[in-house]
């Protein structure tokens, strides 16, 4: 599918969370501020109900370049060591954590996928600008490498995950991982942002589109990075890396109101010509952010297609 197809109309029910967020963030997420949009994060996942039970789910803390890293393990019950997803978090490297939508998600994945999920709380930005949630979620991936056997999983099938910035996070660490003896097996990029404020169609279409607008997003990047320099660094914007050679099985999933759109389906492309497989779902009646929003139709889809695919690069 190209990039500049037209999109449809929104989904019914997730018109009817559009009109309740244009009431809630008359200004978008960056008239928020800092603090306010960590309230608002907090708000929203008090209002999200518990994700379906496992065998085990346990708090751990991990020694990082910055000190401890809080995560999270999601086990369910099983006799035999589990493959895993590497979980990482979106919300604009600014605000988000373990609790809410990413519990709902993470849970609801390793029961449907059957493998154990690890949610990493990185530190965020402005306090922590990059590369520092980059340098926690190696240091988690490192960690759950070397414990694999203690924690009852298989940590030569290691799946990396994560929604927004955390998909962007999650591509980052593909390219920085490459050549591992333990390669990773599979990476899951929801709506991830792979470039600074390219302006593609996705860019004009959806310029104020429900939760993320394009201001809201060059806002969210002028609170990670450094200075300009960083716009162009692979880490920080992975669309920039020299090569897309050795990554791992990729899905991508997108959606039609989304200024990133258009940034995921480019990082699809280039995968897929680096020779990568690549499954690309682009939902199109729906806006940024809707993994982590249980209840929306899209969402279900899109869990579905995330559950299918580990499966099949997991359990294989």
């Amino acid at each position: 599918m190209t990039t500049n197809e037209k999109t449809t109309a929104l989904d019914p029910d997730a018109q009817v969370v559009a009109d309740q967020l244009a009431v809630a963030l008359p200004g978008g997420l960056s008239g928020l501020g800092v603090a306010g949009v960590r309230e608002f994060g907090r708000q929203s996942d008090a209002q999200i109900p518990a994700g379906p039970a496992l065998h085990t789910v346990a708090d751990r803390r991990v020694s990082g370049p910055h000190g401890e890293i809080p995560v999270r393990l999601y086990r369910p019950e099983s006799d035999q060591p589990l493959p895993i997803l590497l979980y990482i978090h979106g919300g604009g490297w600014t605000f988000g954590t373990l609790d809410g939508g990413v519990d709902h998600l993470c849970r609801t994945v390793a029961v449907e996928a059957g493998i154990a999920v690890l949610s990493v709380d990185y530190r965020l930005a402005p306090e922590h600008k990059f590369p520092v949630p980059i340098d926690e979620s190696v240091a988690v991936l490192s960690w759950l490498r070397a414990q694999g056997t203690e924690l009852g999983v298989d940590a030569t099938r290691i799946a990396i995950g994560g929604d927004s910035a955390g998909g962007n996070i999650s591509a980052a660490i593909t390219h920085l991982d490459r050549g591992h003896s333990a390669p990773l097996a599979a990476q899951v990029l929801l709506y991830p942002a792979t470039e600074y404020a390219v302006e593609r169609a996705s860019w004009t279409e959806n310029a104020n589109a429900p939760v993320l607008t394009a201001q809201d997003t060059v806002w969210f990047w002028d609170q990670y990075l450094r200075s300009v320099d960083d716009r162009t660094d692979p880490r920080a914007t992975p669309a920039n890396a020299d090569s897309f050679d050795g990554l791992p099985p990729a899905l991508v999933v997108v959606a039609g109101h989304d200024p990133l759109r258009d940034d995921g389906l480019n990082y699809a492309d280039l995968l897929a010509k680096a020779g990568t497989s690549v499954q690309t779902l682009r939902l199109d009646g729906i806006f940024h952010g809707f993994m982590t929003m249980p209840g929306l139709q899209a969402q279900a889809r899109g869990v579905e297609a995330v559950a299918a695919f580990l499966r099949s690069t997991l359990h294989s």
